[in-house]
C-alpha cells in the first residue's frame, strides 16, 4: 500500500509541477508533509537541502529521498518512477509528433521563433551567474568590489575550453581546485 501512495503522490507532483524545481516545492511539501506525513518540517528542510546538493532535478531528488526514507530502495525507485513518468510520456508524444511533422514549414517557423527566446534565457542565467561570481551577487556593480581572482579563473577556464580544447569536466575539476586554493590564499592574507 505504501508503494502505491508513493507512486501516486509523486505522479501528481510530476504532472502538475510546472516551472522547475522551486515551483514544485509547495506541491512536494503538501504531499509529503501535509497529506501523507512522511516528513515533518525539519525533515522537509533536510529534503530541500539534499535535493539541491545532489545533481539532477529537484523533484526527482526529492522523490528518491522520500521514497528511500519511507520504504527503502524499492520505495525510492517507485517514487522516482512516479515523478518522471509524466515527463517521459510527454516527451515521447512530442518526439512522435515532431518526427511525423518535421517537414512542415509552420513547425520550422515556430521553432525558429523560439530560438531567440531560448538564447535570451540562457544569456540571462549566464549573466546572473557571472554577477554572483564576480561581485558576490550585488545589485550595484562597482569596479572596486570585483573579485579579480574569480575573473582570472573565469578567463583561464575560457582559454582552456576554447583554445586548448580541454574536456569540460577536467576544467571544472581544475577550477574547483584553483578556487579552493584562492580561498585558502585569501585566508592567509
Amino acid at each position: 500500500m505504501i508503494y502505491l501512495k508513493l507512486f501516486f503522490a509523486f505522479l501528481q507532483i510530476g504532472m502538475f509541477s510546472f516551472g522547475g524545481g522551486y515551483a514544485a516545492m509547495p506541491l512536494i511539501q503538501h504531499q509529503v508533509v501535509d497529506t501523507y506525513h512522511w516528513l515533518d518540517g525539519k525533515g522537509f528542510a533536510d529534503l530541500v537541502t539534499i535535493s539541491q546538493m545532489t545533481p539532477g532535478p529537484i523533484a526527482t531528488n526529492a522523490a528518491t529521498f522520500v521514497g528511500m526514507n519511507t520504504a527503502g530502495l524499492a520505495g525510492a525507485l517507485i517514487a522516482t518512477f512516479g515523478c518522471i513518468l509524466p515527463s517521459c510520456i510527454l516527451v515521447t508524444f512530442i518526439a512522435y509528433f515532431y518526427l511525423k511533422y518535421q517537414k512542415l514549414a509552420a513547425l520550422h517557423g515556430i521553432l525558429s521563433s523560439l530560438r531567440p527566446a531560448v538564447i535570451a534565457l540562457i544569456a540571462s542565467a549566464s549573466i546572473s551567474i557571472l554577477v554572483s561570481a564576480f561581485w558576490n551577487g550585488q545589485t550595484v556593480i562597482r569596479l572596486p568590489d570585483t573579485d579579480w581572482g574569480m575573473v582570472i579563473l573565469f578567463g583561464l577556464c575560457i582559454v582552456l575550453l576554447r583554445k586548448c580544447k580541454m574536456n569540460p569536466v577536467t576544467v571544472m575539476f581544475l577550477a574547483g581546485i584553483l578556487k579552493v586554493l584562492l580561498a585558502e590564499g585569501q585566508k592567509i592574507l
